[in-house]
């Protein structure tokens, strides 16, 4: 038994001496990395990198130290060597880039085989590697950038940079870039020869004499300024000087008036505030009386109000001493209550819960009911559907043939019968026409007739109401007989229509067959076809237009041959401005001729001139003596009469009616120019014989 106890403790001995010497082992091979550096182990067959720490064994293995810190790596340009702007001006720049190793195995390892452990952290190595980058990112973002955006733009200029060198430099990471130093090159640095800095120097010579020129400016700007003040302030004081010895002046005289004020209203004062003196002494004895009697009451009604709120205290507390016992008694109460109804409701929710689980299996079994209810009916109105769909496209199929069909033969008809009826409505535009002229014609016979006296005026107006009625009623015969016409080719083309489709809707099978055809042609084919019936229905109905218009100008050309056949007319102007000009002078001369003869003023202001015992011209001529030419031109009817009873005199009633009756008419804005125009037109054609037309001019 000995013997075991002692081999037992031989080998726990042996074993914590395995331990200990194992432990020690480690300790000694076991290499820890500070922060900011990596410790990269090489194996047999890999390499580890650990930025902990790791056990490294002799001769097995090869563990080497690589500072991953952050490393600085200044990048300075001056001189001729500075910085081209975009502008071409040489700025001399200091900036700082911080560049590390990434904190990636894969980088370092990437670091430590391109370069070496020793080399990746020296400052020199860094500058050797990065140098002609980071100067060519330098470059290229300055040249993109004035020379005054490298300072209000520092952060795009800084951010530009970083963009351009980029952040991933195999293995390397840019992590900030700093502009430390920022100035413009001094000219005399700059090489006159090289044409970039040529351009630098005479922008900064032209910059730097204007802004000496405004800084000029200014500095004369402030001497006069200052100068102006000066002046200002020196007349100020100058005026200021003089009203203190006004003042002062002044002062003295006031003080010693106001002294002898003074003496007088001191003596008043010391009485009056003697006397004040004396009654508030009494009023003070007065209000110390009053005082002490309100004191006393006072104390006394403190005595009795302690006494009251003692009561109130003890009758209070008694009252709350008696509800604090009914209160217990009713929470004691409350509590038993409250306990039978809670044992209430538990058993009313386990009766609740039973009958909710039976409701739930009666809702689930109908609702599986119904969902096998519904997949038949929807399998069912699946199959109707279709059936209905496909019958309803073969029955629309056939609709919108027969529907194309007689549209066509319902535009086709419409069409014809739109040409009948323009036809008839030029006919009878024709017929008025001709009643017009005839109607003129009796108006200018009157119009003759009316020189030789007022009983052959009115003979000859009673002839020519015969004649008028005469021609009205041939007018009325003549439309009425082509309204009927126009009736009867309406009736006939719609009659024709309905012929027309019928025959159209016999030949709509054979369009449908034409269709078809059409269908079966190729794009190219069918688009030309499209083309050339386009176009001959195109062709058609211009030529139908045309038609129309021709009819409807021989027609206006006839009633205007028959109206101014014994007219003389001295023509002026193209064809439109002749019509337009003839059509305004006759309904100018008749609007007149009506304004005269349904007024009694106008009859009675122009009797004078109608039966011969004035003249006219000479009373107008008379009348517009002070006014010149270009007056009258500008003048207008309204603008005349009120100028003429401006004047005074026997005449102003008659005017003032006349220009009544003429904003009547609403010939009161006319210009005198067309009036002239048009009284001279009246008089000329009913001189040659005519009905409707006047000289133009």
């Amino acid at each position: 038994m000995d013997a075991i106890s002692l081999g037992v403790g031989v080998l726990v001995g042996v074993i914590l001496l395995v331990v200990f010497v194992l432990l020690f082992v480690l300790s000694r091979l076991f290499r820890k990395v500070e922060q900011g550096k990596a410790l990269i182990v090489s194996r047999m067959r890999k390499v580890d990198v650990t930025f902990t720490g790791q056990v490294v064994l002799p001769v097995l293995h090869k563990a080497e130290i690589m500072d991953i810190s952050v490393k600085t790596i200044e990048i300075s340009r001056t001189g001729r060597d500075g910085l081209i702007c975009q502008d071409n001006i040489r700025a001399d720049i200091r900036i700082s880039f911080f560049v590390r190793v990434n904190k990636t195995t894969e980088d370092v390892i990437k670091v430590a085989q391109a370069i070496g452990t020793a080399r990746a952290s020296d400052k020199a190595t860094l500058q050797e590697l990065f140098n002609a980058k980071f100067s060519e990112a330098l470059k290229t973002v300055g040249k993109q950038l004035d020379f005054t955006d490298l300072y209000t733009k520092r952060d795009e200029f800084r951010d530009r940079i970083i963009a351009v060198i980029g952040t991933d430099l195999n293995g390397y990471s840019l992590e900030d870039a700093a502009i430390d130093y920022l100035e413009q090159t001094p000219l005399s640095q700059l090489d006159a020869s090289n044409i970039l800095d040529a351009q630098g120097i005479r922008k900064i010579t032209e910059l730097t004499a204007i802004e000496h020129v405004r800084t000029n400016e200014f500095q004369r700007t402030e001497e006069k300024e200052i100068t102006r003040q000066n002046v200002d302030a020196r007349e100020a004081i100058l005026e200021l000087e003089r009203r203190q010895a006004d003042a002062e002046i002044k002062q003295r005289r006031e003080i010693e008036t106001v002294r002898a004020k003074e003496e007088a209203e001191t003596a008043k004062v010391v009485e009056e505030e003697r006397l004040r003196a004396q009654g508030a002494f009494l009023r003070t004895e007065e209000q110390l009386g009053v005082q002490r009697e309100n004191q006393a009451r006072e104390v006394a009604v403190a005595a009795k109000n302690r006494e009251r709120v003692i009561a109130v205290e003890s009758e209070r507390i008694e009252k709350d001493r008696q509800l604090e016992v009914i209160a217990r008694e009713r929470e004691t109460q409350l509590s038993r209550i409250a306990a039978d109804k809670e044992v209430e409701t538990e058993k009313r929710d386990i009766a609740e819960v039973v009958r909710e689980r039976v409701a739930v299996d009666r809702t689930v079994a109908e609702q599986e009911e119904s969902i096998k209810r519904l997949r038949m009916v929807e399998e069912a109105e699946r199959t109707r559907q279709a059936v209905v769909i496909a019958a309803e496209a073969e029955a629309q199929e056939r609709l919108v043939k027969d529907i194309k069909a007689a549209e066509a033969a319902e535009a086709a008809a419409v069409h014809h019968a739109a040409e009948q009826v323009t036809l008839a409505e030029a006919r009878v535009k024709t017929a008025d026409l001709d009643a017009r002229a005839k109607l003129r014609l009796a108006e200018g016979v009157q119009a003759e007739a009316a020189a030789p006296g007022l009983a052959a005026v009115q003979v000859r107006e009673k002839e020519a109401d015969a004649i008028e009625k005469s021609g009205l009623a041939e007018a009325h015969a003549t439309e009425a007989r082509l309204r009927a016409q126009a009736e009867g080719t309406r009736a006939q083309a719609l009659a024709d229509a309905e012929a027309i489709g019928g025959k159209l809707k016999a030949e709509a099978a054979g369009l449908t067959e034409k269709a078809a055809a059409m269908a079966a042609l190729d794009d190219a084919s069918r688009g030309h076809e499209e083309y050339r019936l386009r176009l001959q229905a195109e062709k058609e109905v211009r030529l139908a237009g045309l038609d129309v218009q021709r009819q409807v100008a021989e027609a206006q050309a006839t009633v205007v041959a028959a109206g101014l056949e014994n007219a003389d007319i001295n023509i002026v102007g193209g064809d439109s401005v002749f019509f337009d000009r003839l059509v305004s002078s006759i309904s100018m001369g008749k609007g007149v001729d009506a304004f005269v003869e349904n007024s009694a003023t106008a009859r009675t202001l122009a009797k004078p001139w109608l039966d011969g015992s004035s003249d006219f011209t000479a009373d107008l001529t008379r009348m517009l003596g002070s006014v010149g030419t270009a007056d009258v031109r500008d003048l207008t009817v309204s603008a005349l009469l009120m100028k003429l009873m401006r004047g005074g005199g026997a005449s102003a009633g008659p005017l003032a009616e006349l220009l009544s009756q003429a904003e009547r008419l609403g010939l009161s804005d006319l210009p005198l120019t067309a009036l002239a125009g048009a009284a001279a037109g009246v008089p000329a054609a009913r001189a040659n014989g005519s009905a409707a037309a006047g000289r133009q001019a």
